[in-house]
C-alpha cells in the first residue's frame, strides 16, 4: 500500500509538472500545478503515515496535509486574481467572465 501511495503521489506531481510545461496558458497552467501537485503531496504523505504509524508522525502529517488543502486553492484563487487584473489572462478564452463583470465600476 506505501508503495502505491508514493508511486500515484510521484505520477500525480510528475502531471503537475509537465502540465506546467506543456499547457498553453495561465490559468490552465495554475490549475496543474494546484490540483494534481496537492492530491501527489496528499498521497505521499499517507504513504508516509503508513510507513511510520506514530502519532507523533500521524499528527505533524495531518498538519502538512490541513494546511495544504486551506493555502494551495487560496493562493491560486489570488494568483489568477493577480494575472486578470494584471491583463495576463487571455479573457478571448475564458467561456464566462464573471470576474469582469465584478470588476467594472458601478454607475448610480
Amino acid at each position: 500500500m506505501t508503495a502505491l501511495c508514493l508511486l500515484l503521489g510521484a505520477t500525480a506531481s510528475l502531471g503537475a509538472g509537465l502540465g506546467l510545461l506543456r499547457l498553453p496558458d495561465l490559468l490552465t497552467r495554475m490549475h496543474a500545478a494546484t490540483k494534481p501537485q496537492a492530491v501527489g503531496l496528499l498521497l505521499v504523505l499517507i504513504a508516509v503515515g503508513i510507513h511510520f504509524p506514530s502519532a507523533s508522525v500521524i499528527t505533524t502529517l495531518v498538519l502538512v496535509m490541513a494546511l495544504q488543502l486551506v493555502t494551495v486553492p487560496i493562493a491560486a484563487h489570488m494568483v489568477g486574481r493577480a494575472a486578470y487584473r494584471t491583463g495576463q489572462v487571455a479573457r478571448d478564452r475564458l467561456y464566462q467572465d464573471d470576474l469582469n463583470a465584478a470588476l467594472e465600476p458601478q454607475e448610480d
